[in-house]
C-alpha cells in the first residue's frame, strides 16, 4: 500500500519536531516508531511502511484542544484505554488531515504533559 506523499511529509515533519524536543529519543516499542521523554511516550507516530494508515497519537489535557482534535477527519480517543488519559490518535492521509504546524502544536502540548519540568524549562528558554 503506498502512502500519500502529502501525509508523508506531514509525518516526517512532526517526527522531526518530536526528536528535537529536549531529551527526546526515538524508540520502536512494538515494531512501531514512538518519541519519549525520560522513558515516557510523548508521541505514537506508528509506521511509515504504508503497512498502517499514517497517524500521530498525542496526548491533550487541554479540553478544548481535546476536542478540536476529535473533529479533525477519522481522529479518535486512541485504543487500549488511553483515550480515557487524553490520548487521541489523528489519521495524516484523511482529507482535511490536520496540517504538519498544528499537529507540531500538539506534540509540544503531549511533551509539555509528559515531560519532567526541568526539560519544559528548557523548551522554554
Amino acid at each position: 500500500m503506498a502512502v500519500p506523499r502529502n501525509a508523508l511529509k506531514k509525518w516526517e515533519k512532526v517526527r522531526e519536531f518530536a526528536l528535537g524536543m529536549p531529551g527526546a529519543a526515538e524508540e520502536f516499542p512494538w515494531g512501531e516508531s514512538v518519541a519519549k521523554v525520560n522513558t515516557k511516550v510523548f508521541v505514537f507516530l506508528g509506521v511509515d511502511d504504508g503497512s498502517h494508515p499514517l497517524g500521530v497519537t498525542v496526548k491533550l489535557k487541554d479540553e478544548e484542544t481535546h476536542a478540536h482534535a476529535l473533529t479533525c477527519p477519522g481522529a479518535e480517543p486512541a485504543g487500549y484505554g488511553l483515550g480515557k488519559a487524553g490520548w487521541v490518535r489523528v489519521p495524516l492521509e484523511e482529507p482535511g488531515a490536520p496540517s504538519a504546524e498544528l499537529l507540531c502544536d500538539w506534540v509540544e502540548e503531549s511533551y509539555r504533559v509528559i515531560a519532567p519540568k526541568r526539560l519544559i524549562a528548557e523548551l522554554e528558554s
